[in-house]
């Protein structure tokens, strides 16, 4: 039987930590093995190590090729699921067709990505005070922990609606009897956790060199503007939002130093010099040197998403794109092709297989759900293999981006909109839409909420956003429905199965429960 998570992770409070090994994150130590809880964190290093465990959960890969990104862009208008056939990577087909239900789809490896986060900062955030290290080292510590728990419960919320909140470590006898809490409740922790590290903290405005990667003060204030946006509070997300975003859109912004990188493309290189650039926010981090093999995938420090969505069995001649061969997933739809065909965005984004086939330039074999369009964007290269050892599939490093500022100043200007200021000349949402049309060289347009979404459509894609944009705005069942999305209901995944057993929790009542 399959190890029921939320269980076997809380109850490890009582016993051990698992320092994971985190190159995903802000480091590339590699703390492994484990170590006694009662007897760590006694002082800065093994606080350190312990925010690095913290991190590395962002970047959680599931076992069975699961991520955030890859669920959301299968579940989308822009993608299908693709692969190798019918049954392949299951959770994602489930996603695409919308048959997924509480013992088949992704719920499991994303509930248990974000209990994951949870536990790991509940546990530090509880040791901090005991630790010996500098006082406003600990603050710092503390809020990014703070931090990060709001990022995991920010999904957990919006991924299956009836969580449990849990703010410190469980013994052992509280674990089979956690209840899940009103959704308000844990909005309302996610905002007060982004508040605390605001308010409270020694979080830095910027950050270089070694600590490239961690988060800021500016990723508190745009992760805090994103969760006001999903909860329709527009005024409260346009205030911090345009703290993040700055005086002058398409400016750098003074106080954190973000600005738009003038060549979109810069966006997906995988070198080192292109990570963590001057439009990165909030950033997960991957390497090429982890030696991921197939012993364990979910163990890789690789980006799985780079092997996952190239042109399966690729057959380039002189000349041709140096794409490793992938596996085919996620496979882009002719409505976002048709869409993106002449914007300046396209190229970057979409790789036209079909076209580069019917000029003789390179073949490939036709994966399931085929279109001819595969997701540019993070399809693995040749020249991105690094001798690091592993199997090379596993270990492509191409880093991605949790919120980045063409992100930021659309979500400002949908606040803006739809907290009912004007998108005219002169505007601010206008200001703030036409920065991003213009660093690809598209006429400023009005800003209008239809033309902020088909920005963050065509900005955004691949990127995991479109789907969550469809629900946060109710536009899922017309979109989709064609798809078999059903209203009320496929807004929101079922509660996995194995955390049902033996526990207090219930089902989501979408999904035949009574919560």
């Amino acid at each position: 039987m399959k190890r029921n998570f939320f269980k076997y992770i809380m109850a490890a409070a009582g016993g051990f930590i698992l320092l994971a090994a985190c190159s995903k994150s802000f480091i590339t130590v590699d703390p492994k093995g484990t170590a006694v809880e009662s007897n760590y964190y006694r002082n800065q290093t093994e606080a350190f190590n312990g925010l690095i465990a913290v991190y590395d959960v962002v970047g959680w890969q599931g076992s069975m090729y699961i991520t955030k990104v890859g669920m959301a862009d299968a579940a989308s208008d822009d993608h299908y699921a693709g692969g190798g056939g019918a049954t392949d990577v299951s959770g994602l087909q489930v996603m695409t067709n919308y048959t997924v239900d509480a013992a088949q789809g992704p719920s499991s490896e994303l509930w248990q990505k974000g209990f994951a986060g949870v536990f790991r900062a509940n546990l530090l955030l509880t040791k901090l005070p005991g630790a010996t290290m500098d006082e406003n080292l600990k603050k710092r510590y503390a809020a990014e922990c703070k931090l990060l728990r709001a990022h995991f419960y920010f999904d957990l919320i919006r991924l299956f609606k009836n969580v449990p909140l849990i703010t410190k470590p469980l013994a052992n006898s509280e674990t089979y009897s956690v209840v899940q809490a009103a959704p308000a409740d844990v909005w309302a922790q996610i905002v007060k956790d982004l508040q605390d590290a605001i308010a409270e903290s020694q979080l830095p405005d910027k950050v270089a060199g070694a600590e490239l990667g961690r988060v800021t003060k500016g990723t508190a204030h745009a992760l805090l503007g994103k969760v006001y946006l999903w909860q329709q509070k527009y005024t409260e997300a346009a205030t911090e939002l345009a703290e993040v975003n700055g005086a002058d859109p398409g400016n750098v912004s003074a106080k954190y130093g973000y600005n738009l990188l003038k060549n979109f493309g810069d966006l997906w290189k995988s070198d080192n010099a292109s990570k963590f650039n001057s439009e990165s926010i909030f950033e997960i981090s991957f390497t090429s040197l982890s030696g991921g093999t197939w012993n364990c995938v979910s163990c890789t420090e690789g980006n799985v998403l780079n092997i996952m969505v190239g042109p399966r069995g690729y057959k380039p001649t002189a000349g041709a794109p140096d794409y490793y061969s992938g596996w085919s997933f996620l496979p882009v739809t002719q409505d976002l092709y048709d869409l993106m065909h002449y914007d300046p965005r396209f190229k970057y984004t979409i790789a036209d297989l079909d076209s580069l086939e019917k000029n003789g330039i390179a073949r490939y074999d036709k994966g399931y759900m085929n279109t001819g369009y595969f997701l540019e964007k993070f399809a693995a290269r040749s020249s991105n293999i690094t001798k690091g050892g592993g199997n090379t599939e596993l270990n492509f490093g191409q880093n991605m981006y949790e919120i980045r500022l063409a992100d930021s100043y659309l979500m400002e200007a949908e606040a803006l909109i739809k907290g009912g200021q004007g998108g005219d000349v002169g505007t601010r949402a206008y200001k703030l839409l036409n920065a991003v049309r213009g660093r690809v060289g598209l006429p400023a347009v009005a800003a209008t909420f239809d033309v902020i979404m088909k920005e963050r459509r065509m900005e955004l894609a691949g990127e995991g956003q479109r789907w969550f944009d469809l629900v946060r705005t109710g536009l899922a069942p017309t979109v989709l429905g064609s798809r078999g999305f059903k209203a009320n209901k496929n807004e929101i995944l079922p509660i996995p199965l194995q955390e049902l057993e033996n526990t207090k929790l219930e089902q989501n009542k979408e999904y035949g429960g009574t919560k």
